[in-house]
């Protein structure tokens, strides 16, 4: 790829001739922030992600995290979820200083949970898993006015979770933003302990019952939701 410009038109192009108008109208109905879809579902644009890969690899890293720095400018739904799925594919070859081009789209181009969390899961996630070293960076977003990095705290963690990994990060991530007064950081780390929960039920049973009294009744749901049904019960009685 020798011209960003032409390339990002034939990509536009791409999108449109696979959009449905009827389709973004729905994806609006999932987000109280405004959102600007194009309407491409979801196989429709992984098949793109993957077309296009076959190119994109052969991008030099400084290349590549530029081409996705402009889709994540872009004011179309679907640009970012691109970029993030490129960057993601991209992450085994990626250095420590990633981190910062990641950190920067979660702070200052996100503006909904959507691109909060293919971020977070797909680029941010398995980078910390490269490089743990890099977790202490994220502690600051704890406290953060900023509620994707709250929540990005929470779910950059995921995929470590799910395997059973970093138990030590997970949860006092989760124990840090127990009272978060906002909705959706609420479920992001009630996410992560749902996640956590697949290799470590009895933990997150545990976590929970210590703090039932305070923890929010969405983060609670979701972080037993796949726990056995005795323990659901359990966990489900007030404190």
């Amino acid at each position: 790829m020798h011209d960003t410009t032409t390339y990002l038109t034939t990509l536009r192009q791409e999108l449109v001739a696979s959009a449905d108008p009827a389709h973004a109208i729905g994806q609006r109905g999932f987000f109280k922030e405004p959102i600007n879809p194009l309407g491409v579902r979801a196989p429709e644009l992984n098949a793109l992600v993957a077309r296009h890969w076959r190119t994109l690899k052969g991008l030099p890293t400084a290349q590549l995290l530029a081409l996705c720095d402009t889709l994540w400018r872009s004011e179309v739904f679907e640009d970012p979820v691109l970029a993030a799925k490129w960057c993601g594919r991209a992450v085994p070859r990626l250095e420590p200083g990633a981190f910062d081009t990641f950190e920067t789209w979660l702070s200052t181009r996100v503006g909904n949970w959507a691109h909060c969390d293919v971020l977070c899961t797909g680029c941010l996630g398995p980078l910390l898993l490269r490089f743990p070293d890099l977790i202490p960076r994220t502690r600051p977003w704890l406290t953060s006015p900023n509620r994707w990095l709250r929540r990005g705290a929470a779910v950059s963690l995921v995929p470590a979770a799910r395997r059973g990994l970093l138990p030590g990060q997970v949860f006092p991530v989760a124990d840090a933003l127990l009272e978060d007064p906002d909705d959706l950081v609420r479920k992001g780390y009630g996410w992560l302990l749902r996640e956590a929960s697949k290799a470590r039920p009895n933990e997150v049973l545990a976590f929970v019952l210590a703090r039932r009294g305070r923890m929010p009744r969405v983060s609670l749901r979701c972080a037993i939701e796949l726990l056995p049904p005795g323990q659901r019960a359990r966990a489900m009685e007030r404190a």
